[in-house]
């Protein structure tokens, strides 16, 4: 296989997604821009007037930012814990996919934390967090662990993309701007595709997919800790760490085969992310979805079966106010996804993205029912007993922030993939490489 070739044949064929911007990626990313811009007027809001312009109250000291915090860094975890895995058992169609998983994973991470400055009610101290942090404070342990599952992720992330840059470094066929070219240039570090650059490229990775794996697994765990060492009802559970991973999980794959599908839809990628594709990722997520639902039902009915008085008040909450709620994540929201993926028939392409969608939605569902119910059945009540007080009621502003972080991974991501394309050429040209030297393998054991 002529190697210089084949760098020119997928340069020629990724070029129009890094060249060329259509009218409709242009309103596309307008609109992202227009929600982050409404995102930061609320922010301002937020921040003269403090969280009385939230439904955050004394009881229910978290919202919505909390949820969205745990979603994202699920979804991270999730990604780093996948890629991971595909890249240490040498998946063969993973290079496919893998680069989407990546950046996934890396923009949720970014995105994510900053829900946790939004709840934080004096950011001009936040500071203080890093200068005096606690040790014995599972807040500074969660920092700790989340910053280094970044830097491991983004890390890994670039070490994936060095061998594109060099490609994209040399070819002359590829019209960008000057400045974009010099940008690839520093990034491929002198990357020049040798054998020995490759295998030493090919080690280091290995390493990485091992260790993002333990980091994500440490980060996550430290979070569901959070909240299972308190001694508040719906929260003091000894499965909340397994739990949480499941969830993570089960909310990450989903998340993964959406952005598969549109990704595919919108650049027409068919030829590399197929219907195998899919099926795999649908079966992991029939896989996890039965955990999930059994972490759920075992967590459920071991406070109904204890018949704690708190326990019991919170199932009551449960019950009585959020009945539809409870009904949609806990049962549609794991049903439906089981009930899809069981059946091969079902296991169509549209199939499979909307279990994921039904998914992604119960799980964050899921997410609100741990949270806000568990606020509203306190130990000790306040003595302020109005209901705005005692109930949680989001306002526009929490969703115009939560909105406009959704839209700023979007944008992110948008932006990544007019800078570098989504499917790997590197690892085409490794697959394609590998192909072949097996071929060649066969028929020497042939003859």
């Amino acid at each position: 296989m002529d190697i210089t070739k084949r760098k020119r044949e997928l340069v020629k064929e990724f070029s129009p997604m890094l060249e060329k911007t259509s009218l409709l990626s242009i309103l596309w990313i307008a609109a992202l821009i227009a929600i982050i811009i409404v995102g930061l007027y609320a922010f301002y809001l937020q921040f003269i007037n403090g969280h009385k312009v939230t439904g955050m109250r004394d009881n229910v000291v978290w919202g919505i930012y909390i949820i969205n915090f745990i979603f994202f860094v699920g979804i991270s975890y999730s990604g780093a814990f996948i890629t991971g895995i595909l890249h240490f058992f040498k998946t063969q169609w993973k290079h496919s996919i893998a680069r989407i998983i990546k950046i996934i994973t890396v923009l949720s991470l970014i995105v994510g934390p900053i829900f946790i400055l939004l709840c934080i009610g004096r950011l001009d101290r936040l500071h203080y967090l890093f200068i005096y942090p606690r040790i014995q404070s599972p807040i500074t342990w969660d920092i700790i662990a989340i910053m280094t599952d970044l830097i491991g992720c983004f890390i890994y992330l670039y070490l994936t993309f060095i061998p594109d840059f060099a490609i994209l470094r040399d070819t002359t066929d590829l019209k960008v701007p000057k400045w974009q070219k010099k940008i690839y240039k520093i990034l491929a570090i002198g990357y020049q595709d040798t054998t020995s650059q490759r295998l030493r490229l090919h080690k280091i990775t290995q390493i990485m997919s091992v260790m993002i794996i333990a980091m994500a697994i440490v980060a996550y765990t430290v979070l569901a800790w959070i909240f299972s060492l308190t001694l508040q009802p719906g929260w003091n559970s000894t499965i909340f760490a397994p739990y949480f991973i499941i969830a993570g999980l089960y909310s990450g794959v989903g998340v993964i085969i959406i952005s598969m599908y549109i990704i595919r839809k919108a650049y027409k990628l068919e030829k590399y992310i197929k219907k195998i594709h899919f099926i795999g990722a649908g079966i992991i997520l029939l896989v996890i979805s039965l955990l999930f639902g059994y972490f759920t039902f075992s967590e459920y009915f071991s406070k109904w079966f204890s018949h704690k008085t708190n326990d019991q008040e919170l199932l009551d909450t449960l019950f009585s106010r959020y009945f539809w709620e409870f009904i949609l994540a806990n049962y549609v929201g794991v049903l439906v996804p089981i009930i899809i993926l069981f059946f091969k028939k079902l296991r169509t392409i549209k199939s499979i993205t909307f279990a994921a969608v039904i998914a992604v939605l119960g799980l964050w569902l899921n997410r609100y029912l741990i949270v806000i119910p568990t606020l509203e059945t306190p130990y000790i009540p306040i003595q302020d007993t109005r209901p705005e007080f005692i109930f949680y009621t989001a306002t526009w502003i929490e969703y115009a922030l939560s909105f406009a972080g959704i839209a700023a991974f979007l944008l992110l991501f948008t932006l990544i993939m007019k800078f570098v394309p989504i499917i790997p050429m590197s690892g085409i040209i490794d697959q394609e490489r590998d192909e072949e030297k097996g071929n060649k393998n066969k028929t020497e054991e042939v003859q």
